[in-house]
């Protein structure tokens, strides 16, 4: 060997014979360590996480209920991929507060009314939220994620767009669209010749409705079509467990292709509604009434700016800056993402349950009859509409009866305080159920039973005020909760005078699927006539 070479002493060549002055009770670790194959390390290091994990698990769990145990590092990942509303009615039956855990995710499941309640009205401690890969498909600075006083001053100048005189200004465009949908199911009923799954029409309906509500006639039928086929790629995207980078070929993949495509065309939309509103058009819908409020606000600022505020003209209130394009596209988006699956949900329960009931059919049915005096093509009003309590009754049952949304997600900014015994960890998500609040039985009589009397000569609406959790409540309360209503009342109502149908039920039609919202399992068969008076 070379005299000047230099040599290193290996505390893990050798602890007996080595330099390094190393305690004897730890000889035998760096023996084991020296002496291990490239697996056995692998091995331990494994170990050593999954024993990690499931103490983070136990930690988090607390007093609360759930398993002993976590599924290592994917908890029960299986069962999310395919959620079944018996296993989420299980969870909610076994405690106020339970918990799983899925990959990184540790989730706090609230399923008591006041429980429920107490997150949806703790801004200081929770945030709405919704999955990683949402802020791809919405957009990052979407509206939506906004928290505290940003999403406050936002959503005043939303608010205006969901007014009693902004719904009268929609109306006329909504009946257009259930007039020439309704006339299109009676000949593709007429064409099948037997019972057809109508979910997927209830699906395309309430897309054509809403985008003429929000859009007006600046999208066209053709683009109407291809957002009602591809949105259900979009739910698919947005399931809470999925991936959270988006993969070529994946569900996030073509979900996030069909939110570009439906953004690309709201944002056309917003361009032409700004060059006709400039012109002085009249509304005719939500971006309408939005970029309107944007010009006026506008013309109020130049005006204040040059000190020369001319007679007559008025304050906009609230102000608003003008926003891109893209950023009302993104908005409407919103409106769209809120509103599509949660209301084709409604339509369908609807309608499967007013066939089952032609008894409380015939009752709608006459109400409707009456407002508009025996014509069963006249138009309706707001105040028309709103003065049906039967009818609003039978919607409102419906959505305690099967509330589209049975789970808002949250998440802990910090540690969150929910009850006397147990505190959410901060970055942990918290759900807060409706399902539960909406069949209490010293609320509800008899809850598992559909009676629209309960809410139309009953007591149901004062006794359950705080228990009709549908629309959610506090802060994030969904703003176009009366919009949601009406519109199925103008639906309901419109159908029972110009279709009768019949359901054709098979052993899935009470069984619920859990997709985003609920939905029969059968995807409720149907056949329609025209009704001959």
């Amino acid at each position: 060997m070379d005299a000047n070479a230099t040599v290193f002493t290996s505390t893990l060549a050798s602890i007996k014979y080595g330099a390094a002055n190393v305690p004897p009770q730890l000889e035998y670790v760096v023996d084991t360590i020296a002496q291990a194959s490239a697996w056995q390390l692998v091995l331990t290091l494994f170990a050593v996480l999954v024993a990690y994990d499931q103490f983070r698990y136990v930690w988090q769990k607390g007093s609360i209920v759930g398993p002993a145990w976590k599924m290592p590092f994917i908890g029960p990942f299986l069962q999310s991929v395919n959620p079944k509303f018996e296993e989420y009615h299980a969870k909610w039956l076994s405690g106020p507060l339970s918990c799983v855990s899925v990959f990184h995710k540790f989730v706090v499941i609230a399923s008591t009314r006041d429980m429920a309640r107490k997150v949806f009205n703790s801004p200081a401690f929770v945030k709405p939220c919704v999955v990683d890969v949402a802020h791809k498909l919405l957009g990052a600075d979407n509206w939506v994620f906004l928290d505290g006083k940003a999403h406050v001053e936002y959503r005043k100048g939303l608010n205006g767009l969901f007014t009693r005189k902004a719904l009268e200004i929609y109306l006329p465009g909504q009946e257009a669209i259930y007039n020439r949908y309704f006339e299109k199911w009676l000949q593709e009923s007429k064409e099948a010749g037997k019972p057809v799954a109508w979910m997927p029409n209830f699906r395309e309906i309430i897309t054509a409705v809403s985008c003429r509500t929000f859009v007006g006639h600046y999208i066209s039928e053709e683009a109407v079509k291809k957002i009602a086929d591809d949105y259900w790629l979009i739910t698919a995207a947005l399931e809470l467990v999925n991936f959270p980078i988006i993969l070529p070929f994946t569900k996030t993949y073509y979900g996030k292709k069909a939110a570009d495509m439906v953004l690309a065309e709201f944002s056309k939309c917003a361009a032409k509604s700004k060059v006709r509103m400039a012109a002085g058009g009249e509304i005719t819908c939500i971006t309408d009434a939005w970029v309107k409020n944007m010009l006026d606000s506008e013309a109020w600022r130049e005006a204040e700016k040059k000190g020369e505020i001319p007679e007559g003209m008025e304050k906009p209130n609230p102000l608003v800056r003008v926003f891109s394009d893209y950023e009302i596209a993104q908005t409407v988006f919103t409106f769209l993402f809120a509103s599509q699956d949660a209301t084709s949900s409604a339509a369908t329960w609807l309608f499967q349950t007013m066939a089952q009931r032609p008894e409380i059919l015939d009752r709608v049915r006459d109400e409707n009859l009456k407002v508009r005096n025996g014509d069963i093509h006249a138009a309706v009003t707001l105040e028309q509409l709103e003065s049906m309590t039967y009818s609003r009754a039978v919607v409102r049952e419906l959505l305690r009866y099967r509330p589209p949304v049975l789970m808002t997600p949250y998440q802990a900014k910090k540690a969150f305080p929910i009850s006397e015994d147990y505190t959410v960890p901060k970055g942990a998500m918290v759900i807060a159920t409706t399902y539960m609040a909406l069949r209490d039985p010293e609320v509800y009589k008899n809850p598992d039973e559909f009676d629209p009397e309960r809410y139309y000569s009953g007591d149901a609406e004062e006794k359950g005020a705080k228990n009709f959790l549908v629309f959610g409540t506090g802060p994030h309360y969904c703003i176009g909760q009366h919009y949601a209503q009406l519109n199925l009342v103008l639906m309901l109502g419109k159908a029972s005078l110009l279709m009768d149908w019949k359901h054709h039920p098979t052993p899935l039609s009470e069984e619920i699927e859990v997709f985003a919202t609920i939905f029969p399992k059968d995807h409720c068969p149907l056949t329609f006539e025209k009704r001959q008076w």
